[in-house]
């Protein structure tokens, strides 16, 4: 990822937040949803972009250039597994995690959306141009969250996990993680680093959960498909330089070295769990996608 922590949703990187934003809002508008976002397509309506992104089945199914209605199956495919993850979390063990973590949160809307313990405390960690977008547009729509949350504003590849603990973050207790599409956006080093920090910063009984890509393949298939979606919405971004390209890094074998019972799923089996497998004309950065959750003993 080459921007800094001044991106925002009119960024390169804002432009696959607001991507998933749409998928996630043609996801809720389904006959049978896997998941319901009510604050997603706000978010796209207020980039106003030059050209709206489909928030609805019939637009994402109407446009032969772009296949966007496959997108969105992947999108809400990954989101519900992360949604599930939370559920899970929060509810499982002894007593349940009460503390969650959303790394580059983007536009997650979780702290809204999914039914929370009263005593959880959500903290979104991401850019502060983007977090403040998303206020914004929250605060307009009146949205109130749904469990304690706090907006952390920081660059991850610096300090994070100070402005972390200085929200009020809590490393002797445990944690629930997630890093939803994030390590694409790192080199290997940049996601050792990330991981070892989250390490440093769990407890006991803490969880974690991730999505990686493993093809050697998968960016240039996926910066065509973005180019052209880019080219009808007229965002003005670089698509060539929004991944990392290096893939090498295999974060659910370094959570296994750090003593972390882990389990792993493609996402394309995970698509047919939940119903609604995916194209195989997705791109093969998609295709190759791979869902993972770990829990610290203890």
């Amino acid at each position: 990822m080459t921007e800094s922590a001044e991106w925002s949703v009119a960024s390169g990187v804002g432009f696959t937040a607001l991507v998933a934003a749409a998928a996630r809002a043609v996801e809720s508008r389904r006959a049978f949803p896997l998941l319901r976002d009510p604050h997603a397509e706000a978010f796209v309506l207020a980039a106003a972009l030059p050209s709206a992104l489909p928030t609805t089945p019939e637009a994402a199914a109407g446009d032969p250039a772009f296949p966007w209605s496959q997108v969105n199956d992947y999108v809400a495919v990954r989101s519900r597994f992360f949604d599930d993850f939370f559920a899970a979390a929060v509810c499982g063990d002894a007593v349940g995690i009460r503390q969650v973590v959303i790394l580059a949160a983007g536009l997650d809307t979780r702290a809204f959306r999914l039914d929370w313990p009263d005593d959880v405390t959500v903290y979104e960690v991401d850019a502060p141009l983007v977090l403040s977008f998303k206020e914004k547009v929250l605060a307009d729509r009146g949205a109130r969250a749904r469990c304690g949350r706090h907006a952390v504003g920081a660059d991850l590849r610096e300090d994070w996990p100070a402005a972390l603990r200085g929200a009020g973050f809590d490393p002797a207790r445990p944690t629930a993680w997630l890093a939803e599409a994030l390590l694409i956006y790192l080199p290997d080093e940049a996601k050792a680093s990330l991981l070892a920090a989250v390490q440093a910063l769990s407890a006991p009984g803490s969880h974690v959960a991730i999505d990686h890509i493993t093809s050697p393949r998968a960016d240039e298939e996926s910066n065509a498909a973005f180019r052209e979606a880019a080219r009808q919405t007229g965002f003005d971004v670089d698509v060539d330089t929004l991944w990392s390209g290096e893939h090498d890094y295999d974060p659910a074998a370094w959570l296994r070295a750090g003593g972390w019972s882990v389990y792993v799923s493609p996402i394309t089996a995970m698509a047919r769990q939940y119903g609604r497998p995916l194209a195989p004309t997705l791109p093969v950065g998609m295709l190759a996608t791979v869902l993972a959750t770990a829990r610290k003993p203890g």
